[in-house]
């Protein structure tokens, strides 16, 4: 690391530490060259690759972990599922994305992380959240999707 006052390129990690509000690494860095040996501050924080979505419509859009925090509010209306749950819910699908290393993630592969989820902690706002991803054509379709899930919820009872 190039040193501010001197220009040196030679420094030493003195002490590091965790912003966490910031998501980033603070470093203490001292300057390795006899005339200078001044402290200075340098901050590190991790690359995000831009995310697209591509739709069923095969358009394309920037991901955004605020729509995903949205859908899964509308199915836990009324619901006893804590907004930091669902925080921590979207922190999980947006790390997981993020470390597939891909550009570009289906919608339909978002919608199944958070019914995978929603499944675990809710089972209403799972019905509810596959109801409109899924889009049920008509009340038979929506039946067999429950009695599908029932009979899942009966095996793992066992």
């Amino acid at each position: 690391m190039k040193c501010i006052y001197c220009g040196c390129k030679d420094s030493k990690v003195i002490d590091s530490r965790y912003v966490e509000e910031n998501n980033m690494i603070r470093r203490r860095r001292e300057c390795l060259n006899p005339d200078c040996q001044k402290r200075f501050n340098t901050y590190e924080t991790v690359e995000l690759l831009p995310i697209m979505v591509v739709k069923n419509d095969e358009s394309r859009q920037e991901f955004n972990p605020l729509k995903i925090k949205q859908g899964i509010l509308r199915a836990c209306e009324k619901r006893p599922v804590s907004v930091a749950k669902v925080d921590a819910i979207v922190n999980d699908i947006e790390k997981q994305i993020q470390n597939t290393l891909k550009q570009e993630i289906t919608s339909a592969e978002i919608g199944e992380m958070i019914m995978e989820r929603l499944k675990e902690i809710d089972e209403v706002a799972y019905i509810r959240f596959a109801s409109v991803y899924r889009k049920f054509t008509d009340v038979t379709h929506f039946m067999e999707f429950i009695k599908d899930f029932e009979s899942m919820l009966s095996k793992n009872k066992k």
